[in-house]
């Protein structure tokens, strides 16, 4: 089985102005210890989020590198660790296949770490994510953290259905695995 984790907003408090340091990344609380739960269980755990703040200018990619090595040392310490790290560095004026809601950066995931779409789930917080889940064929949830409160007061289209929703990652993994 594969996690598929959004970053921002899942794993880390979501900026408006973008993570732009480590010192800037803000997990959220039970997000390290899910990913435990999910390693401890057998899980593969990938992460697969949009980080325009490269095309835009904001961060370079090695302070992103920087960013992320930070995150694994968050997880490492509540004894989690992730498979993968993919992200798509793409302006949203000019979008690759990588960049959600586009499915490139999940069927990687899935290639990469040798997964079927119906052994995968897409744990966001944004239509964006349920919608490259969607085209991915994998299983969809959406967070309430992050921009979740506001995706979900939004309403779910009809095509990114059935979306199961919980209130935060530590919940969504509740869900998957049983109560801790």
């Amino acid at each position: 089985m594969l996690a598929l984790l959004d970053r921002d907003g899942v794993l880390n408090e979501d900026r408006p102005d973008f993570v732009k340091t480590p010192d800037e990344l803000r997990m959220i609380p039970g997000a390290a210890e899910a990913v435990a739960r999910l390693n401890r269980a057998g899980w593969r755990v990938a992460i697969c989020t949009n980080q325009s703040c490269i095309g835009r200018g904001i961060v370079r990619p090695e302070m992103l590198a920087r960013i992320h090595e930070h995150l694994r040392e968050h997880l490492a310490r509540a004894g989690a660790h992730v498979d993968a790290i993919y992200f798509a560095p793409d302006h949203p004026s000019a979008p690759t296949e990588m960049r959600k809601p586009r499915p490139g950066m999940l069927c990687r995931a899935m290639a990469d770490l040798r997964q079927e779409p119906g052994d995968a789930v897409m744990i966001g917080d944004s239509l964006g994510d349920l919608e490259a889940a969607t085209a991915a064929g994998c299983r969809r949830i959406l967070v309430r953290t992050g921009k979740g409160q506001k995706t979900q007061a939004s309403g779910l289209p009809p095509h990114v259905l059935p979306v199961a929703v919980h209130e935060s990652l530590a919940a969504a993994v509740d869900a998957l695995l049983g109560p801790a």
